[in-house]
């Protein structure tokens, strides 16, 4: 299992390469991106210079951040390379991508977007859920836009689809700016986790 790091040095934020025409979505991926510059916290994404995905890399670079950019070779046509990031990884293979965002990130934000944002937001919770990793994972509801998506979770938990013992480890923020001080009250709760529980067994 991969833990999480006290300290978070890299977002990975799944996003639409659509929805720029949203003036509420499009000032999230801004503020959000302002947010991870200010705290000297590294951007990584999917690499594209279209919609939410164009926005939140340039804001990041604007404010002074740092982005990497990973996407598979044979999405440049469609979803058009970023060439301005710091380091930009073309990969094979989605399931390439997918790891290497994985892999070299803290947390997981998911701002409004499609099929593709869902399901690599999706496939980290089923991640925590199995327990492969402890890493925060935030969805940000601008608008209500993924209410829908709570609302089916809370579907899945009433017909015993998501049983006890294999919770959703998620958080909501409703804004672009509360997502840094929910992922830091959820590394501290994990932080705050063992020492509890050595305090119960020490009683014993």
């Amino acid at each position: 299992m991969t833990e999480c790091r006290r300290r978070v040095e890299t977002v990975c934020v799944y996003c639409g390469s659509g929805g720029a025409e949203n003036p509420a979505f499009a000032e999230a991926a801004r503020a959000l991106r302002h947010a991870l510059a200010s705290a000297d916290t590294r951007l990584i994404y999917g690499g594209g210079d279209l919609g939410l995905m164009g926005i939140a890399a340039r804001s990041v670079l604007k404010h002074g951040g740092h982005v990497t950019g990973i996407m598979p070779g044979f999405l440049h046509g469609r979803e058009r390379m970023l060439v301005d990031v710091h380091e930009l990884v073309v990969v094979d293979s989605m399931h390439e991508r997918k790891h290497l965002m994985f892999e070299r990130s803290d947390a997981f934000v998911a701002l409004p977007g499609g099929i593709g944002t869902l399901e690599e937001f999706v496939e980290q919770l089923t991640w925590s859920q199995l327990g492969r990793h402890r890493k925060p994972i935030v969805l940000v509801n601008i608008h209500g836009f993924w209410d829908p998506l709570l609302e089916l979770f809370d579907k899945m938990i009433g017909h015993n689809f998501i049983r006890s013992g294999f919770e959703l480890k998620m958080s909501v923020a409703d804004s672009a700016h509360d997502v840094l001080p929910v992922i830091h009250r959820v590394l501290a709760e994990l932080e705050a986790e063992p020492k509890a529980e050595a305090q119960v067994i020490e009683k014993f």
